[in-house]
Parts: C-alpha cells; structure tokens; sequence
C-alpha cells in the first residue's frame, strides 16, 4: 500500500467525517454512526474508535444504490419497493471503504479486530438520517457523498475514529 497524503476523521459525537489532504480541510460530510454508541467488541453493534485504515475499496465500477452483500453486488439497486421486500436488511449500497484496525489489542486482532467485524464506510438509501447515531457500527453515507469520498481517497488512507 502505498503512502497516503490524506486522512479522515471521523467524529462520532458531532457526527462528521471530514477528509484533510496535507493538512487542509477539503471536505466534511455528514455520516450516521452506531445507534449503540462506540465500541470495539466483536458483536457489539458498535463503531470502533483509534486509529484505522481504508484496507480496501470495492463498487468502483457499480451504479449509485447497487445493493452489496457479503461486499458482493447483488445486481440489484435500491429503490422503496426493494426496502418493502426486504424490510429486515442493513443495507449497503453504492460504494464500500473497508476499514482494518492499527492498534493491537484495541482495534486490531482478536475480539476487537475492526476488519473482521465487517466495519465500513458506505452508503445507504438516501431516506435514513445524517447527523445521528443511526448504524449497525459502520460510518454511513449519503450515497453521492460516498461516491465523491471514494474517488478522493485511496486504499491504505488514514482514518481517526474519535468521539
């Protein structure tokens, strides 16, 4: 991975993500983040805090509400009748920034590995709300908003997770 000149960070408490590049302000963004608050246990629910990476891009080339299962695409793009389907899913659409864990023992292996808890950003339908604590303990986007980050940012980016 290649060395970053950007980095995120993500505030929980006023519930932003902002990305600097060489130390200047670009872009803040409005995100949703758990609805159990932070927390790094596997099965929590909860967003992770410290300090992270983007460990892997995926959907550059799907449309805007492409529907991702197991980071998988399933063909489907998300629309009111979908949700009405399948009232039950977290959905994730769009793009994904998967995010791994730097620090051992706090986000990095074992009951506490952000990676292997699934921990992304991405985006979701457009109807759920920014500004409140709202996810199942990823960071969500509005879907133009994840689109534009993802292009921004490249694999191997920085990201504080603070509250």
């Amino acid at each position: 991975m290649k060395r970053s000149t950007s980095t995120l960070i993500a505030n929980l408490t006023r519930q932003t993500l902002t990305l600097m590049r060489e130390g200047q302000l670009v872009r803040t963004y409005q995100i949703s983040s758990a609805r159990n608050g932070a927390g790094e246990r596997m099965g929590s629910g909860c967003t992770p805090r410290g300090r992270h990476v983007v460990r892997a891009k995926i959907g550059a080339s799907c449309p805007v509400g492409a529907v991702f299962i197991g980071r998988r695409a399933t063909g489907e793009i998300y629309s009111p009748d979908l949700a009405q389907r399948y009232p039950d899913r977290d959905w994730i659409l769009t793009r994904i920034l998967w995010l791994s864990g730097c620090e051992p023992g706090k986000n990095r292996l074992g009951k506490v590995d952000t990676m292997r808890r699934f921990i992304y950003i991405h985006g979701c339908p457009d109807t759920e709300p920014m500004g409140v604590a709202a996810s199942h303990g990823c960071i969500r986007m509005r879907n133009a908003d994840v689109v534009e980050l993802f292009e921004l940012v490249e694999t191997g980016t920085p990201i504080l997770i603070e509250e």
